[in-house]
Formats: C-alpha cells, sequence, structure tokens
C-alpha cells in the first residue's frame, strides 16, 4: 500500500469548506501557496543586512545562509526528480530536515554571498514550480518515496519551506504569523503517520483522525469518520510537532484520544 496516496483518495477540507470536501483544482491552490510561502520568506530576507545572515538559528547549528543554501539545494534535487533526467536513488539518502553543517546543500553555499544564494534559491525554486505546473497531480515522482505523486511533493516543497522559514524568523527575531497556507502542511503530517509509525517500528493498526483549528477559526479535518483514535487542537501545534519545531509534551492545544493517536503524537514526521 502506498505510503503517499493522490490526495484526492483522502477529504482535504479547504478555508470555509467543510470536512469532507473536494476542493477543485487542489494542485493549483497548492503551487500558488507554495509560490506566496516562498515570497513571504525572500521579502523577510530582502529586508536582513548581509550580517543577519550569518546569524545562528536553533535547527542544526546553522545560520540564516546555510538555511536557504539547503534550500536552494533541495530545489535543484527536486528539478532533477521530475525531470526524470537523473537516477533518483543517490537522492533518497539525502532528502529531510538535515542535521549537520556536513549537509550537501550547507557545503554547497560555504563561500557564496548572501545575494549569490538567494539568486540561487529564486531560480531552483521557480523552475521547480514551473514543472510541477505541467504535470498530472497523479503522476508518481519518486523523491523522497517511491510512492510520492506530484501533489504530495508540492506540498512537502511548501512543508520544507515553511519549516525552515520558523527558524529564520526566530534567528531574526521577527514574529511568525500563521496563514491558511499550513493547511497543506496540517495534511501531509496526517498523510505520513503511516510512514512516521514504520520508521519508529510502531503499529498503525487503526488510522488515526486528526481535527484542528486552523487560522481563521477554520476547521481542518483529515481521516475516517470512524476512526476511535483522534488528535484534536490547533493547526499551528500540530504543524510545529510534525516538522519538529515543538516538542509533543510543550504543544498544549493538542490531545489524543487512543494509543494510537498518543503515539501519533510522539512519532509525526512530515519530512520524508
Amino acid at each position: 500500500m502506498p505510503v503517499y496516496a493522490p490526495a484526492r483518495a483522502h477529504p482535504r477540507p479547504i478555508l470555509g469548506g467543510s470536512a469532507t470536501e473536494y476542493p477543485v483544482g487542489i494542485m493549483r491552490a497548492i503551487l500558488a501557496d507554495l509560490v506566496a510561502e516562498q515570497q513571504t520568506l525572500d521579502q523577510l530576507l530582502q529586508r536582513a543586512p548581509d550580517r543577519d545572515w550569518k546569524r545562528r538559528t536553533a535547527k542544526a547549528g546553522w545560520t540564516v545562509q546555510d538555511t536557504i543554501s539547503h534550500l536552494a539545494w533541495s530545489e535543484d534535487n527536486a528539478l532533477t526528480a521530475l525531470e526524470g533526467d537523473a537516477d533518483v536513488d543517490p537522492l533518497l539518502n539525502t532528502c529531510g530536515d538535515g542535521a549537520s553543517r556536513d549537509d550537501p546543500g550547507v557545503a554547497a553555499g560555504r563561500g557564496k554571498r548572501p545575494q549569490e544564494i538567494i539568486e540561487w534559491w529564486r531560480h531552483a525554486r521557480a523552475a521547480v514550480v514551473d514543472a510541477l505546473s505541467r504535470r498530472r497531480p497523479d503522476v508518481p515522482v519518486g523523491w523522497p518515496t517511491p510512492e510520492t505523486d506530484s501533489e504530495a511533493f508540492a506540498a512537502f516543497r511548501l512543508m520544507e519551506t515553511w519549516a525552515h522559514g520558523l527558524d529564520i524568523t526566530a534567528a531574526l527575531s521577527r514574529e511568525v504569523d500563521d496563514t491558511p497556507r499550513i493547511r497543506h502542511v496540517a495534511w501531509l503530517a496526517w498523510l505520513t503517520l503511516p510512514l512516521a509509525f514504520a520508521r519508529a517500528e510502531k503499529d498503525y493498526s487503526t488510522p488515526v483522525r486528526v481535527e484542528l483549528v486552523g487560522p481563521g477559526y477554520a476547521r481542518w479535518v483529515y481521516g475516517p469518520e470512524y476512526s476511535d483514535q483522534v488528535v484534536r487542537g490547533t493547526a499551528s501545534d500540530w504543524c510545529r510537532v510534525a516538522v519538529h519545531r515543538l516538542r509533543p509534551e510543550d504543544a498544549e492545544t493538542l490531545t489524543a484520544s487512543g494509543e494510537v493517536a498518543e503515539t501519533a503524537l510522539q512519532v509525526a514526521c512530515a519530512f520524508p
């Protein structure tokens, strides 16, 4: 059974929609939100002097510059996977959240000026959005897992931008205003639960239902109605737990009903 099944097979609410509404043109919506998320981070960086690019983030000891280098490098690999010009197998062990300054993307950005880094990221991310806009949502990409389809892949790109954007925003001492764009991160965090359980060597015996309150008091629900394993709380906390920017025990709004749901809070990981 594919870990990343096409999103159309799952309830995916949108702002103002019901919990079981299937929005039209969801791929276009993801891409529009992806571009908006990237532009928001880009604009923040445009206002930051070069010295701020040397500020340390809380993630793996990276600087702001390291983080953007990682994002740019990730977009380059994303394009490679989308174009199918190279074997993606070597990429499978290099995706994810990054763990050290030995990250290939961080290494590639060393010695470059901030303007070079941001131009690299701009060109790379634009190429990925263009490639995704010309693909059917259900066509497999093959990275970060063999089963990942184009729709989930676009959500992965948004999730990684948002998660690292949290690190940069904190490093620059700016406030974070969550937007309805995090609904894609929330959905992805639920969709990847089977993989998260498998990695943790836990039994995903009953599908988990996730009931969230998003920005503007939107109600976002993922998972089968019949499930008695339920996670409830704010989308902000759920998303931060899933990208490992918030420890489950510190997520004050999140509650879990049922043993599997409790485990879901501990193992959730939107990064592949």
